[in-house]
């Protein structure tokens, strides 16, 4: 008999009910939205923890059987910027064991997502004295690396550290995060493992192309399609440039998905970009869409594009692919273990304008005529199925546990 673990996750700015797209939600929520589902089918309690927003919210909300989100109070005004929670670490911390206590909880281990999580983890290890485990998500020294946007504060490596030199182990998403996590911080080898993250398979799979592209209100003309936050690190201003370069008869339509009200501005300079390169017909700002209606764009599309400066993963990715569509995507998180074959897309050496339309361009050509391709793509990612993902984190659990 498989024993039952009483597991606290923790995922302290951003809620995994939250708007996709917005300017704190994206692929973490999803990773712990569809890792907490999927143990929790296999009988496994998990608390997530994370912070109250607007509208407030009371008592815990069941995400399914098993599974529970706790909002806990800080005060904090939730559109101030996220790094503002640091000074409210212990209030967290005090509002997690208050709240073990009050219903006699007795987790087993914690698996924490970002830093300022780790750094609630860290307190609650200790309290608790039970395992730590923890995913970053995305890294600060890595992200000044790359010198895209604003730069990480000294106070987020630092908090970093003091989570990589406490924690009991660290889940990267690739063998490239597990590297830069041993070269930028000193991570010990021994307690870094590399798990990819997963897709829904069965919310993202194929919807016929011409139904979906009459529901989105979309003619016969190339479609290419962006998801995510609206941020300078996903490299929008790149594939804006694309545009004016890829062949075709007709020019293509770039749709462009994800947004909210913090990231108007840079809409708004995409948006003039747009104009001043004379293809502001040819790009539509969608806005945010909910998951459930994403399969509808993806499977209207005849490209998924990804000009990122930097993913520690790329869930898109997969989620494209899922419904059978191919991408093209800058070489960066785990593209070149996601994309194994020809059919599946292409990746870059850099995401300047005229390597991604010339990707563009060429997958264009590959795919004219050939529809067979879509179950092709689809059957070459079931080995990232969210079960096969729970299977290894559940194993890394284990391993923590016996030790």
């Amino acid at each position: 008999m498989i024993q039952r673990l009483n597991i606290a996750m923790i995922s302290i700015h951003s809620c995994p009910l939250g708007v996709l797209g917005s300017r704190d939600t994206g692929g973490m929520n999803v990773y712990v939205r569809e890792l907490a589902r999927e143990l929790a089918k296999r009988g496994h309690a998990v608390d997530i923890y994370t912070m109250a927003h607007r509208p407030q919210h009371g008592p815990p909300i069941n995400l399914g059987q098993n599974v529970r989100i706790i909002h806990l109070e800080t005060g904090v005004d939730e559109d101030v910027p996220k790094i503002a929670i640091y000074d409210h670490i212990q209030r967290l911390a005090c509002g997690a064991e208050d709240f073990r206590k009050y219903n006699d909880m007795p987790y087993d281990l914690i698996h924490s997502h970002y830093w300022l999580s780790g750094l609630i983890g860290k307190q609650l290890q200790t309290r608790w004295h039970i395992p730590h485990v923890v995913m970053f998500h995305t890294l600060g020294a890595i992200k000044n690396s790359i010198g895209i946007g604003e730069n990480e504060p000294e106070l987020r490596l630092q908090g970093e550290q003091e989570v990589i030199d406490s924690c009991h182990r660290i889940i990267a998403s690739t063998a490239k995060e597990r590297e830069y996590l041993i070269k930028h911080y000193g991570a010990s080898p021994d307690k870094t493992a590399v798990i990819p993250c997963g897709v829904n398979l069965d919310l993202f799979k194929p919807v016929d192309k011409e139904t979906a592209r009459k529901e989105l209100g979309l003619d016969h003309q190339k479609v290419i399609l962006f998801v995510g936050r609206i941020d300078p690190l996903k490299g929008l201003e790149h594939l804006l440039g694309a545009m004016s370069y890829i062949e075709g008869e007709k020019p293509p339509l770039l749709m462009v998905v994800g947004g909210d009200e913090h990231s108007q501005e840079q809409v708004q300079m995409l948006q003039q970009m747009a104009k001043d390169l004379r293809i502001k017909d040819q790009v539509s700002f969608v806005g945010s869409v909910a998951q459930d209606r994403l399969p509808l764009f993806y499977s209207a599309a005849d490209v998924c594009a990804i000009p990122s400066y930097y993913e520690s993963f790329g869930m898109v990715a997969l989620e494209s692919l899922a419904c059978g569509t191919p991408i093209v995507a800058n070489d960066v998180g785990g593209m070149r273990h996601i994309v194994s074959q020809d059919e599946m897309g292409r990746i870059v050496g850099d995401n300047s304008p005229h390597n991604l339309a010339s990707e563009i361009s060429g997958l264009f050509r590959q795919l004219e005529g050939n529809g067979s391709h879509i179950t092709t793509i689809r059957d070459s990612i079931t080995e990232f199925s969210w079960a096969t993902i729970a299977d290894k984190v559940l194993q890394e659990y284990r391993c923590l546990l016996g030790a």
